[in-house]
């Protein structure tokens, strides 16, 4: 990871060259990256000490925080079990990550198969067949190694066991004795007490209770050495955990190639029409030869074979929803409540800044609506988007949306429509008061300039008020949109809508060994992506800044 760290700088110093000291800084003022501001002054020399205290500072200081929270992280791992397997150290994040990529560029190998025609499709099949050939023995190899792997975790298992299970064994054995005995005095002094007073009988209950309460004791040991003894058996061998991985991953790569196979061959879009013409001539020829009797039956035989082809043409590979296409649905989500939540909140924080009456017609609704949470505003917009489009399939809205060049790809549905009016409702507020305040907060100098001039209302609105306020306003959308962002992976997970939130939901539920690591590959994911809408919001928010403060660390 540190090259990545050494060509971001050399990328800053070479930029900083070309562009020179004042515009390099002027940018990384407007990004809200002022923490490298200090290098690019080193480079040329101002104040050297200076710029090196604020680099350990600002730089070097969150780097080892970053290595102190991995290394952290690592020895915490192998300390937490839970239900769902032990919490997947760096290593094995980055493993899971590494997976997640694959499994998205095999997907998007086979659809590029699927319409590969000519010597690109033959080239292509013949590397698959290649790859297959050489992948064969491997398998055996790994399969072998598997074996063998399971037989020494299977014998140091039973080596760490013996000694737990010789002393349960031997502890059951002296348990069951005592009890015996304890029993055998029990029935004894039982005959005694039956011809005694209340006093022998009381006494002989509170020696029932001492003999069940030993038993109770006698009866946890035993299940403490078992919980011990399980414990041990449920360990996983790394050995063996090394060998399933290297086998696992072979598997996979036979199966993905065989399905490339597939699609290079049988399943093949051009494949498939070639056949398809092939049985239409076919047909066609049958149809010309046909007397009155068979006429009607080769015309539908022909007319079928024109509509295969034709649903063959048009027909594309059935790809399924890989992170990098749950992650920009995602984004395109929000997006779309952001823009929603800030076309209502604009207006009528200009208006709730404009008019005090207004504002205090609208606080009840603030006050009421602010607190609601996105697991209560989701179940409404899914009963109200429902009952516009009950049946997507055959609603016009999402089949114009469906047909769109570049939005159709993201097949627009209930649930992303529910999930982003979920985010616009529960992101609006803090652009609808930043708005109210700046618009409220105007110099009124500037109105007593717009009234000497005798501006109207709407050039006062456009020429002073809503300018002066933009600074405001951004600062409520740079909220807004953070804000939107936490929503929405709630409101995708509970909506089922295909996201970052559904991939989540579907690790939970898949009880696959590496689902806890690739939800650990989201949480990174996920503040990767707030992290980034976070700085273009300030990019956009200094743009329109007058005074030059910061907005950001």
């Amino acid at each position: 990871m540190l090259w990545i760290g050494f060509v971001v700088l050399g990328a800053l110093i070479a930029a900083a060259v070309a562009a020179g000291k004042h515009r390099t800084v002027k940018a990384i003022d407007v990004a809200g990256m002022n923490f490298l501001s200090p290098v690019v002054r080193l480079c040329y020399g101002e104040e050297p000490e200076k710029q090196l205290k604020q680099i350990a500072q600002f730089i070097v200081a969150p780097m080892l925080a970053v290595a102190a929270f991995i290394a952290l992280w690592f020895a915490v791992s192998d300390q937490v079990q839970t239900k769902s397997g032990k919490l997947p150290n760096p290593a094995e994040t980055w493993r899971s990550a590494q997976s997640i990529l694959q499994f998205h560029n095999r997907e998007s190998d086979k659809q590029q198969a699927f319409n590969l025609d000519g010597t690109k499709r033959e080239s292509e099949l013949a590397r698959v067949e290649a790859r297959l050939n050489e992948i064969k023995p491997l398998e055996q190899e790994a399969n072998t190694a598997v074996a063998e792997a399971k037989l020494a975790a299977k014998s140091r298992t039973e080596e760490r066991v013996a000694p737990l299970q010789k002393e349960y064994d031997s502890l059951a054995a002296q348990l069951k004795s005592r009890q015996a005995d304890r029993t055998a005095e029990l029935e004894t002094a039982a005959s005694k007490a039956a011809a005694g007073d209340k006093a022998t009988k009381d006494a002989y209950v509170a020696m029932v209770r001492e003999h069940r309460k030993l038993t109770d004791m006698e009866r946890e040991r035993l299940r403490d050495l078992k919980s011990e003894i399980s414990t041990l058996r449920g360990q996983k061998d790394p050995g063996l955990m090394q060998a399933l991985t290297q086998q696992t991953a072979i598997a996979e790569e036979r199966q993905y190639l065989g399905k490339m196979r597939d699609q290079l061959t049988d399943d093949n879009r051009y494949t498939k029409v070639a056949e398809s013409e092939a049985t239409l001539a076919e047909d066609k020829q049958n149809l010309y030869a046909a007397d009155a009797a068979g006429l009607y039956k080769a015309a539908v035989k022909v007319v079928r074979d024109e509509d295969r082809i034709a649903t063959i043409e048009e027909s594309g590979y059935a790809k399924p929803a890989t992170l990098p296409y749950q992650v920009a649905r995602s984004v395109l989500c929000v997006f779309v409540g952001f823009f929603i939540g800030s076309a209502i909140a604009i207006p009528l924080g200009v208006l709730c800044g404009l008019s005090k009456t207004f504002m205090a017609a609208m606080t009840p609704f603030i006050a009421i609506f602010k607190p609601v949470s996105p697991i209560v505003w989701l179940p409404v917009a899914l009963i109200v988007v429902g009952g516009f489009i009950p049946d997507p399939d055959k609603h016009w809205l999402t089949q114009w949306m469906w047909n769109l060049p570049w939005l159709g790809e993201y097949k627009i549905n209930p649930a992303f429509i529910a999930s982003a009016i979920t985010v616009a409702l529960c992101s609006l507020w803090a652009t609808l008061v930043n708005t109210a305040f700046g618009v409220a907060s105007v110099d009124k100098d500037h109105i007593n300039v717009a009234r000497v001039l005798r501006l109207g209302f709407w050039d006062r609105l456009f020429k002073i008020v809503l300018p002066s306020s933009l600074p405001l306003v951004f600062a409520g959308l740079r909220i807004s949109l953070g804000v939107g962002w936490m929503v929405l992976i709630a409101a995708e997970l509970l909506s089922s809508s295909e996201g970052l939130g559904k991939f989540v939901w579907d690790q939970f539920n898949n009880g696959a060994s590496d689902s806890f690591a690739k939800m650990m590959v989201v949480v990174f994911v996920v503040g990767a992506i707030g992290l980034l809408l976070d700085r273009l919001m300030i990019v956009f928010q200094r743009l329109v800044s007058f005074d030059g403060a910061p907005t950001a660390i």
